[in-house]
């Protein structure tokens, strides 16, 4: 069928959802409702769909719109609930389950009959991981449902009417309502409204007399102080005093009305360093945490027999210089370990989205702070490329885009969850891209495929990636068991009889490609055009990177924000 889709944002749900239904043979398009009612009229009357869909829609279709053509909403909350803030309301109030419908549109907010629903289980994490996670899971089932129905043409939809469906109304869930009042909130509380705001729009809290929006929580199980005190700072988090313990914030954003010249997120540390605050010991985490220790970690190993497991997670999926090096120096602490197969990545939610744009955008020379975290990243990928006594299996259980890609595809073998997305390209930032994208895209999909990847810059499913040969192996696994899924797998993997020949077999193939032209040439020559752009003040790079880092409108119906990034849009 013909289907446009139709978003306050092209981010992650919208991504998934077209590249999935493009997989199943549909024409689809995208406008962004934020170009308003024409460009949505426009592009319906443009494209002539048979089906309309909103993935995320923050604002009300124009009714000649939905009374003219079928308009199915995706809403993040089971049939009956109806409000703006689902979500939040189901991590306030500590749902186990909750649910994702797919409706028709109408007058009334929500009301619409329903096309699909699919339930979904509530594990104790961030609102954006939850929506990338379970939430898109859930909303990707259900909109295939919903469009093979209406394919149909013989499903009639479930008023909201009926007498099985009880009808919620939430409202909004008001700033008011996230503040944390440090001196009677439990540890369990205030890491409920923390993860209920984690991406957008933040938790509103005062720090060294400023306002500022405080973005992710984890708890701590050692540092103890006043409640609301300063405690220390970990990796650019910080570590702030409940009435019962601690928790970890790892990203600060300054109010815009506090004329802060940088309103973005960004580490946390760096925000407090940005307003001369006193300074904080550095308390680091051991790289092998020991067992029964919970705190906040972004690089921990571990491992199981013969298998390293080198897990990261770093906010938004974005590797600041600081991260490229931290995790370069653990890689290469893995490779000292007494194994034949290293597991990078594992955990749910993003593999990696590379550089950092918001830690760019806030330096004072921000192209030099480009080239300084290029090279970093180049320095990380080098390493895994240049492994020959092990296998290296990259593990995505999240999105994955740009330079995040390309270390994945450093690796030996790349592992990707069902649900996963991915964009391996750099264009709509302006970039040509390094990270050797030269040598790893053609060496697995082919130089015509990795022409069209780079230049079309559009979501790729995980199918279509496995299919390409972009990802070896689809992993079957909710998000919440993509760990130990992996753990498996990479268990069998390592008895296999065959490994040590595969090893042998790596380097003998490194050695023939090394002969062939080495590695230091193509990073030479991607190094080359990168630094033409970056110290050009007048490349595109630096007005998209800008508008980007502080959500100023563009033109473009298909996304500037790497995969799933929550900063392309709020995650309804």
């Amino acid at each position: 069928m013909d289907i446009l889709l139709v978003a306050s944002a092209f981010n992650s749900l919208c991504q998934r959802v077209y590249a999935e239904l493009s997989d199943e043979g549909h024409r689809v398009d995208v406008v962004l409702a934020s170009h308003g009612a024409e460009a949505i009229r426009t592009a319906v009357h443009e494209t002539r769909p048979e089906l309309i869909i909103a993935p995320m829609l923050k604002t009300a279709l124009p009714e000649d719109i939905w009374q003219g053509h079928t308009c199915l909403i995706v809403h993040p909350g089971p049939p009956g609930d109806r409000g703006p803030s689902s979500l939040d309301w189901a991590i306030a109030e500590g749902a186990l389950r909750w649910g994702v419908t797919v409706l028709q549109a109408e007058a009334a907010m929500d009301a619409g009959a329903v096309w699909a629903a699919e339930a979904f289980p509530v594990p104790p994490v961030g609102k954006s991981s939850l929506y990338r996670g379970e939430a898109s899971d859930a909303a990707s089932a259900a909109v295939r449902l919903a469009v093979r129905r209406f394919a149909d043409g013989s499903f009639k939809p479930q008023p909201q009417s009926d007498p099985t469906i009880r009808v919620v109304w939430r409202d909004s869930f008001r700033r008011e309502q996230r503040r944390i009042d440090w001196e009677t909130d439990t540890t369990e509380t205030v890491l409920r409204k923390l993860r209920g705001a984690d991406s957008q729009p933040g938790v509103l809290d005062e720090l060294c007399g400023r306002e500022v929006f405080l973005h992710g929580g984890h708890p701590e199980d050692r540092l103890h102080g006043r409640p609301g005190e300063l405690l220390a700072t970990r990796a650019g988090a910080v570590c702030r005093a409940t009435r019962d313990g601690a928790v970890w914030i790892p990203e600060l954003r300054p109010r815009k009305a506090s004329g802060d010249p940088a309103p973005f997120r960004r580490p946390a540390a760096s925000v407090l360093a940005s307003f001369a605050a006193p300074s904080l010991p550095e308390v680091a985490a051991p790289l092998e945490l020991p067992s029964g220790r919970i705190t906040w970690s972004d690089i921990r190993y571990r491992q199981h027999g013969d298998v390293g497991f080198l897990s990261f997670s770093f906010p938004g999926g974005a590797m600041s210089t600081g991260h490229c090096r931290r995790l370069l120096a653990a890689y290469r602490y893995a490779l000292t370990r007494p194994t034949s197969l290293l597991v990078l990545g594992g955990t749910r939610d993003f593999f990696s989205n590379g550089i950092h744009l918001n830690v760019i955008e806030a330096a004072a020379d921000p192209a030099g702070e480009s080239w300084s975290n290029l090279n970093a990243m180049d320095d990380l990928v080098e390493a895994v490329l240049r492994t020959t006594d092990r296998v290296v299996v990259a593990a995505l259980g999240g999105n994955a885009a740009a330079g995040g890609v390309m270390l994945a595809l450093a690796a030996d073998q790349v592992w990707c969850r069902t649900g996963t997305v991915l964009n391996p390209h750099y264009r709509r930032m302006g970039l040509y891209g390094s990270e050797f994208w030269t040598y790893t895209l053609p060496r697995r999909v082919g130089s015509e495929t990795a022409q069209r990847l780079t230049t079309e810059a559009l979501p790729v499913s995980a199918a279509s990636a496995a299919r390409i040969g972009l990802v070896d192996r689809l992993v079957q696994a909710p998000p919440h068991g993509f760990t130990a899924e992996i753990e498996r797998l990479a268990a069998e993997l390592a008895r296999d009889p065959d490994l040590s020949q595969r090893i042998a077999a790596k380097a003998a193939a490194r050695q023939a490609d090394e002969a062939r032209q080495p590695l230091a040439e193509f990073r030479r020559d991607e190094l080359a055009r990168m630094r033409a752009i970056f110290f050009d003040p007048h490349a595109p790079y630096h007005a998209l990177r800008s508008a980007f880092v502080r959500k100023l409108p563009n033109g473009e119906a298909r996304p500037l924000a790497p995969a799933g990034d929550p900063a392309a849009g709020d995650v309804r």
